[in-house]
C-alpha cells in the first residue's frame, strides 16, 4: 500500500478546511475595506538579482525616509514604518466616503538567498521607491580556477 494514500474522508475534510480559510479571506467583515484584504501587501515589493547583488525595490510613495526602518537578521530583510494619513481631521467640514490609500503601520519581510551578505546592505529612497541593495558574498560568486 502506498504510504501517501489517504482515505477519501481525510481528503474531503481537508478540502472543507481549505474552503473555510478561503471564505474568511474573501469575505471581509462589515468594518473592513477592500484595502484590508491586502493590508499586509504595502509596500508592493519587487525582488531580483544581478551577478553581484540582490535588489529589493519597494514601491512606497508618500513616506518620510526617516520613518522607514530596515533590518537584516537571520537571512530576513525587514522593511517597516508608518505611512501617515492625508485625510482631513475629524473637525474639518469634509466627509470622506471612500478611502483606498493605505495609511498606518506596515511591515514586510523578504527572505534573502543564502549568498546574501548581511554586512553589505545599502538603501536609498527616491520618487516614492525604496531601493535596497544587498551584496552577494564573494565566496558565492563564480570564479575561474587555474590548473597548473
Amino acid at each position: 500500500m502506498n504510504a501517501s494514500f489517504r482515505p477519501a474522508a481525510d481528503v474531503l475534510s481537508e478540502l472543507n478546511r481549505l474552503q473555510g480559510v478561503l471564505d474568511q479571506m474573501f469575505r471581509p467583515s462589515e468594518r473592513s475595506s477592500i484595502r484590508a484584504l491586502a493590508g499586509a501587501a504595502f509596500p508592493v515589493i519587487n525582488v531580483g538579482t544581478t551577478p553581484d547583488t540582490i535588489e529589493v525595490m519597494a514601491l512606497a510613495p508618500g513616506l518620510d525616509p526617516a520613518a522607514i526602518q530596515l533590518s537584516v537578521d537571520r537571512g530576513l530583510l525587514v522593511i517597516a514604518g508608518e505611512r501617515k494619513s492625508q485625510l482631513p481631521e475629524a473637525g474639518d467640514s469634509i466627509s470622506v466616503y471612500a478611502q483606498e490609500r493605505f495609511a498606518g503601520n506596515f511591515r514586510r519581510v523578504v527572505s534573502l538567498p543564502d549568498d546574501a551578505d548581511p554586512g553589505q546592505v545599502n538603501a536609498s529612497y527616491r520618487d516614492g521607491i525604496l531601493r535596497v541593495t544587498v551584496a552577494k558574498r564573494e565566496s558565492s560568486k563564480p570564479r575561474r580556477i587555474e590548473v597548473s
